[in-house]
């Protein structure tokens, strides 16, 4: 069974950056599309971000142009690295494969972006 570990959220100012990780357990990795999702309170979660096995990348329209995915096969592990950050990215952020995802999702990392 795939294993997925996000780390790298926590508290930022507006405008501010981060940079998230996930590690992915299993072979598979090298082979799909993964994406990074989020979920905030009291909504559905949401793919924001995807990337194809050969770096391919698309985007969510609120996310274009401050977010940028990359993914390093050796590692098994999908980043996201979020600039100018706004409030309304608040939300506990998750990898994943896509379209179809895996068999379980992992913790997640929170993002919370508050002055």
């Amino acid at each position: 069974q795939v294993q997925l570990v996000e780390s790298g959220g926590g508290l930022v100012q507006p405008g501010g950056s981060l940079r998230l990780s996930c590690a992915v357990s299993g072979s598979i990795f090298s082979f799909v599309i993964m994406g990074w999702y989020r979920q905030a309170p009291g909504k559905q979660r949401q793919l924001v971000a995807g990337i194809t096995a050969g770096g391919s990348t698309n985007y969510a329209d609120s996310v274009k142009g401050r977010f940028t995915i990359s993914r390093d096969n050796a590692k098994a592990t999908v980043y996201l690295q979020m600039n100018s950050l706004k409030p309304e990215d608040t939300a506990v952020y998750y990898c994943n494969a896509h379209p179809k995802t895996f068999g379980s999702w992992g913790q997640g990392t929170q993002v919370t972006v508050s002055s």
